[in-house]
């Protein structure tokens, strides 16, 4: 079977997709994400990607628990996505249209509420210390105030999982309750993360042999086992057709069902290409890398390479035997094309390299080089030795790219570096405060001018400082005919690594950049001094740049 006929997953003749509903919580439980708060712009900005990658639900936090998501919901995109306003079912002893908390989540005015109650007796009686009796009454009073209220009406039955174990006729009273008082979604919480998939499968079963239909059921998984995507896709099978999750599995503790895993899946992978269907087209899904590191960014965190789908090591083949394979067909080792997520392959280069990797790596950078050219030896040669010295061009493609385009004879000469300095100091701020103030000078000659650069970095007014971003800053200030090509470029990470150790230790800095385009590549420095180290590395990051959009040197 072809690459292409796998992905797409053939329909069957004269047969109709089911719809998949996807519900996406980034914005409220991926917020609960140790360390993660959004700014109400950052929110607004992620409800547009969602909405523009298709997404059916978008719950955009809880209205009136904090100022943050109370501003958000007043300041919200209009979006093709249903949003949806989070709360939690009224309080025993109070009717659900006297309940203030209640009343905060409905004001909010969004076409769908989604109330979390609980499920589970052990929660009920021991957190919330009221009779089993009182919660059902409360779960089927809110439900049908939100109802009569004209809202869409979600349940999510908390700890319904280990609820289910624990009692199962509670747990199905509970979801029955909310289901007969007219919600259109009861969704299905492993609120623990602990439940398999295989326990998932059997309970799903469970509830729709109880009454509720398949189509008015969701899951929400968390990752506390590692498992959150497999026993989502375990629920499918059996039956719901909500999935709830987050972008890049944000969430409490271990993280929600990963969508950026869960929606290549759903559209590329059988059965479900072929039985089932999303609000998600393939352009849309080609764009799923960016929004990922989008978010990423938004976070200041750096993505992770060993991600599914949207990782930047996802589709990286390092041994030679892979390689080879890849260059005859990439199926050989590819489960999909990467382009389909919008990532693409990557052959690193390394000491364990052979001429498949290189040729390969060459290739892909739009260099053709014949089988057995001495100068695959030459730059093979030449990787090893720089390795030896500490470097790391595993981690640092673009980096490679210019010491081989260096050997081949095919690296142009942009600008000549003259001099460079950099220092720290401590001094007091306007507010009599000791900062450290990072001062660099950058002087480089280009055709027959020479330019100096001064940039400084302090402490307390970026959050992008120190010396590295002083010397990135002068080197890129001002760069005469190259600088309208470098300025979307920035810093995303700096990585240090200390190599051999004692006196001949030496220093190796990766940096990883990008632009606005959303492309990042990593270069490598190598010293027995840091700052050089980093300057060697800034120097690579901004001549790729330069060699990847095809600049012509200046005269």
């Amino acid at each position: 079977m072809s690459l292409k006929s796998h992905e797409a997953g053939a329909r069957p003749i004269g047969g109709q997709r089911e719809r998949l509903y996807l519900y996406d919580t980034t914005l409220r439980d991926g917020q609960q994400t140790q360390g993660v708060q959004f700014s109400t712009p950052e929110k607004v900005a992620i409800a547009k990607a969602l909405d523009g990658l298709g997404v059916d639900y978008i719950e955009g936090g809880w209205p009136g628990a904090n100022p943050t998501d109370s501003e958000f919901f007043e300041a919200r995109p209009q979006t093709k996505a249903v949003f949806t306003a989070f709360g939690m079912t009224k309080r025993v002893g109070r009717s659900a249209a006297n309940d203030e908390v209640l009343a905060g989540v409905m004001n909010a005015g969004t076409p769908a509420v989604c109330l979390v109650g609980k499920t589970h007796d052990f929660h009920v009686t021991t957190a919330l210390g009221v009779a089993l009796g009182e919660n059902i009454e409360a779960i089927r009073e809110s439900v049908a105030h939100m109802v009569a209220q004209g809202r869409e009406a979600l349940f999510d039955a908390e700890h319904f999982f280990d609820g289910y174990k624990a009692n199962p006729d509670y747990a199905l009273a509970c979801v029955m309750a909310a289901y007969e008082a007219g919600a259109r979604w009861v969704v299905l919480c492993d609120t623990n993360g602990g439940t398999l998939a295989g326990e998932v499968s059997g309970i799903v079963a469970a509830v729709i042999a109880a009454g509720i239909p398949g189509d008015h059921l969701g899951i929400h998984c968390h990752d506390d086992t590692g498992s959150a995507v497999a026993a989502s896709l375990a629920a499918v099978d059996a039956g719901v057709r909500q999935i709830q999750g987050t972008l890049n599995g944000l969430g409490e503790r271990c993280g929600n069902a990963n969508l950026t895993s869960l929606i290549p899946t759903l559209l590329l992978k059988e059965p479900y290409a072929s039985r089932y269907e999303t609000g998600i087209t393939r352009e849309a899904m080609a764009g799923l890398v960016k929004i990922s590191r989008r978010l990423d960014d938004i976070l200041n965190r750096v993505p992770l390479r060993s991600a599914p789908y949207v990782g930047a090591s996802a589709f990286a083949h390092k041994a030679g035997l892979h390689a080879s394979a890849i260059l005859k067909d990439p199926t050989t080792y590819e489960h999909i094309e990467p382009a389909l997520v919008g990532n693409a392959r990557v052959i690193p280069m390394s000491n364990q390299a052979g001429q498949s990797n290189l040729r390969a790596r060459l290739q892909s950078a739009g260099i053709e080089i014949d089988k057995g050219d001495d100068r695959l030896t030459r730059i093979l040669d030449a990787v090893k030795a720089r390795e030896d010295q500490g470097y790391a061009y595993d981690s640092a493609q673009a980096s490679f790219d210019l010491l081989a385009r260096a050997e081949l004879g095919l690296l142009p000469s942009f600008f000549e570096v003259k001099r460079y300095r950099v220092t720290v100091e401590r001094r007091k701020n306007r507010y009599d405060q000791m900062v450290s103030v990072s001062e660099a000078v950058v002087v480089v000659k280009i055709g027959d001018h020479k330019v100096l650069s001064v940039s400084e970095s302090v402490d307390e007014t970026s959050t992008d400082r120190g010396p590295v971003n002083a010397l990135y800053k002068a080197l890129s200030k001002d760069l005469g005919p190259y600088q309208a090509t470098i300025d979307d470029m920035k810093l995303v990470d700096f990585k240090v690594r200390i190599t051999q150790g004692g006196i001949e230790a030496v220093t190796r800095v990766i940096i990883d950049s990008e632009d606005g385009q959303g492309r990042r590549w990593s270069t490598v420095g190598v010293s027995a001094n840091i700052v050089d180290a980093s300057f060697s590395a800034l120097l690579d990051a901004i001549t790729w740049k330069l060699v990847r959009d095809g600049i012509e040197p200046a005269m």
